[in-house]
């Protein structure tokens, strides 16, 4: 039955259809490897970690129940087992008991039972962007009306290397190479708190994203817009404010989204020349942590190509370096704004942080699906054709500049004179053929169309994407681990010396061991956390553990109520008696 099984007999009930699953069953434990991460438990069910489960999702009977496998997935993401794969490398008994079991399940139990919890229509209303809706999203959103109202879109490429499929190129920033993937947008809030991810195989872009999936979303999901009849009130109110990079550039995107009266914020793709710096004044911008910044901020009504008027805020820095923002919130002071833009880091850092400790850019399976037929995709034969005018562009402005350099000096022999005069003949024969073929090739791409429907392109051109329900499910439950771990964070903040070590120190309790006592009569099961580093993580980490046990938590499936400590607390409350 595998290492570490001692509940036998529930086993064989379970693998006959006895029981429908094996309770959680907590008895005394010392020293558990990693057991410090189920001081994060509070806080992942408070995000939602088994809310909606039950009526998104079934598990067949067997010997682990639906709420023993999220907890274990949970607990992975925050001990930053980043595969499923890794679980052959920790010990499965040291695991099992956090859930209250013997063991852990086998990776390809495992496995079976998160292909059986990925079913499109599960993920789809549990955790995905896509009607009927995110139950999850909308949770958080309900949870904090007044951050809903400020969201922020960026896109992360996952690179693919893999031979499955033969995914469209696109251009990855970090690794400054175009590369085959897919693209996540995130949709977060000014925290960095994500609400929801929308995935695309396709290379349309930020803007088809926003109008094809994401606003229409927001507009059904975001709590506490105005009624209709406010909006037609005040002409300058507005019902939510995006806000994203420059890839989202576009005054007939900004006019479209005020017809849906939702704000947009973005940087200016084409600024004109630098304000006067008499223009600008000293003003404090508030952050989304609560801390002040200073800033020179200056304003302007700046009037579209399309005739919108939006406004216009520019930032100094000190070394005169001017930021320009574009903004369509009539209603925000110029401050508010540059604030809102400037905190665009806190999306940035989360990405950042995703990829380096949850692991976003891993692959879950190696299942492939097909794309609609009627998927509108960059024709290749475009791009070909791009590829081609750029590097034959590029040949004739070096031809051109080698061209220009040729001179003739003073007092050369006839022989000098006719090498001269050859050299400079062959290079405008060159040039002059480079010109026609480059002026060709854009008459060829000017007659190929940009983009073409999947089901015009040729059979060995097309490709599949990479089965989303999977990664979706596991994707969503990282959002509720690092949502859990951003609402320790900024609890355990206040008493730190440097706000920035609060995630740092979480990482620390969450791979410390811990005693594991529980107590039937009282009917509480005590994680005794050991010592940390230093005495004042020690210190956050007693603060940290009375607000967690003020929770009152109890532990999923049973009756026992979690209560929170240091292995130091209990000596400590021996000795004064």
């Amino acid at each position: 039955m595998g290492m570490a099984c001692t509940r036998v007999v529930e086993r064989v009930c379970a693998a006959t259809g006895g029981i429908a699953a094996a309770p959680s069953r907590f008895e005394p434990a010392f020293d558990v490897r990693g057991a410090g991460v189920l001081w994060a438990l509070p806080a992942l069910l408070e995000n939602g970690l088994l809310a909606h489960t039950k009526s998104c999702f079934q598990l067949p009977r067997g010997y682990y129940s639906m709420v023993q496998i999220f907890l274990l997935l949970a607990f992975m993401a925050l001990a930053r087992i980043k595969t499923v794969e890794q679980l052959r490398y920790q010990p499965p008994g040291e695991l099992g008991k956090l859930l209250g079991l013997d063991r852990i399940p086998e990776v390809r139990t495992l496995r079976e039972k998160i292909k059986t919890l990925s079913e499109p229509d599960h993920v789809h209303e549990w955790g995905r962007p896509d009607p009927p809706g995110s139950a999850l999203s909308r949770d958080w959103m309900k949870a904090d009306p007044s951050a809903a109202g400020l969201l922020y879109v960026d896109g992360h490429i996952r690179a693919y290397h893999g031979s499955q499929t033969k995914l469209p190129r696109r251009y990855v920033s970090r690794e400054r190479l175009c590369l085959r993937g897919t693209t996540d947008y995130w949709v977060n809030d000014q925290l960095g708190r994500p609400f929801f991810v929308a995935t695309t195989p396709l290379t349309a872009g930020l803007l088809a994203m926003l109008r094809k999936e994401i606003v229409p979303r927001l507009l059904e999901d975001v709590p506490g817009q105005p009624a209709d009849e406010a909006l037609a009130a005040d002409p300058s109110r507005h019902r939510f404010v995006i806000i994203f990079d420059r890839e989202g550039y576009s005054p007939d995107f900004f006019k479209e989204m005020l017809e849906h009266r939702v704000a947009c914020q973005t940087y200016d793709k084409y600024p004109k020349a630098d304000w006067p710096e008499t223009e600008f004044h000293d003003c404090s911008a508030p952050m989304p942590h609560g801390q002040t910044s200073k800033l020179r901020i200056a304003e302007r009504g700046v009037r579209m190509n399309n005739g919108l008027w939006v406004r216009e805020v520019r930032k100094l820095d000190a070394s005169g370096h001017q930021t320009a923002v574009l903004s369509t919130d009539y209603s925000s002071s110029a401050s508010q704004i540059g604030a809102h833009m400037f905190s665009r880091w806190s999306q940035e850092n989360f990405l950042k942080y995703m990829m380096e400790h949850f692991g976003i850019d891993r692959l879950i399976d190696y299942d492939t699906e097909p794309i609609s037929e009627t998927a509108i995709v960059v024709n290749p034969d475009y791009r070909r054709l791009e590829s081609q005018i750029k590097s034959k562009a590029a040949i004739l402005a070096r031809r051109r500049a080698k061209f220009g350099a040729l001179s003739l000096e003073e007092g050369l022999s006839v022989t000098m004179i006719a090498s001269y005069e050859r050299k400079k003949g062959d290079l405008k024969e060159e040039i002059d053929t480079l010109a026609a073929d480059l002026r060709a090739l854009k008459e060829k791409r000017k007659a190929t169309s940009k983009h073409v429907a999947m089901s015009d392109l040729p059979e060995d051109q097309r490709f599949t994407q990479l089965a989303p329900a999977r990664k979706q499910f596991i994707d969503t439950i990282r959002m509720v681990a690092y949502r859990a771990e951003t609402a320790m964070a900024i609890g355990v903040r206040k008493v730190l010396a440097r706000g920035d070590d609060a995630r740092s120190l979480l990482r620390e309790i969450f791979d410390t061991e811990a005693d594991l006592i529980p107590n039937e009569s009282e009917q509480t099961l005590t994680v005794r956390l050991h010592h940390l580093t230093n005495s004042l993580s020690d210190k956050a980490a007693r603060y940290l553990a009375e607000s967690l046990t003020a929770t009152e938590t109890k532990y999923p499936g049973t009756d026992l109520r979690l209560v929170y400590e240091l292995v130091s607390s209990r000596i400590l409350r021996d000795q004064e008696f």
